[in-house]
């Protein structure tokens, strides 16, 4: 019998999250329903977000349920399935938790054919959620043209250092601000941005 192994969430943090915010959970994988998938996770992506969904308030999502296993983003192979649209060996992204197993009724997940040429974890960064927001961002929000300065604000983050390198392909000089200067100077020797900008020191 496969265990689930989890970590849930147990009250509202106050500032940073804490160990004490969580609990520790070990429990038996649950026998699939007609329609359900059994996905083991391979990688789970922490981000900013996952603090605000611990609030009291809803964000762009409801607040995250005292008691029910933290919400996050994760990258995992089917393991059995009683879903028409998903197989055994099949490699899904979505909402899996902080947990090694996910029951998913299909909706919460997306299949995706996987280049053997490209890391696996390539899937839940340039090629999953935080690409996808870098790129529609800035392209179909953003527009940007060649020449024109773009301005990215957290560019050392995992969405900012994209968009950057996005803009440059288009022809952008790109100004990045970061709280170092180490920041700064990964942005523009490392990523080839034009002048980054101190936020901490510099005249923004």
């Amino acid at each position: 019998m496969r265990t689930n192994r989890a970590w849930r969430l147990i009250a509202r943090p106050e500032g940073l999250f804490k160990p004490t915010d969580f609990a520790w959970s070990e429990e038996p994988v649950p026998d699939l329903a007609d329609g359900q998938v059994l996905v083991r996770q391979i990688h789970l992506s922490l981000d900013p977000t996952n603090r605000g969904w611990a609030n009291q308030g809803a964000t762009y999502l409801p607040a995250q349920p005292l008691g029910s296993v933290m919400r996050g983003l994760g990258l995992g192979v089917v393991e059995e399935s009683r879903h028409p649209s998903f197989a055994p060996g099949d490699y899904v992204q979505g909402m899996l938790g902080w947990q090694l197993y996910h029951v998913s009724d299909g909706s919460d997940i997306r299949r995706f054919d996987r280049d053997p040429r490209l890391p696996l974890d390539a899937y839940l960064a340039v090629l999953g959620h935080i690409g996808a927001t870098a790129y529609f961002g800035l392209l179909d929000i953003g527009q940007p043209r060649a020449g024109e300065t773009l301005v990215v604000s957290g560019a050392a983050g995992a969405v900012g250092s994209l968009v950057g390198q996005i803009g440059k392909i288009h022809g952008c000089r790109v100004v990045v601000i970061g709280g170092t200067d180490e920041k700064c100077r990964w942005g523009t020797e490392d990523l080839g941005f034009d002048a980054g900008v101190n936020y901490k020191t510099g005249p923004v």
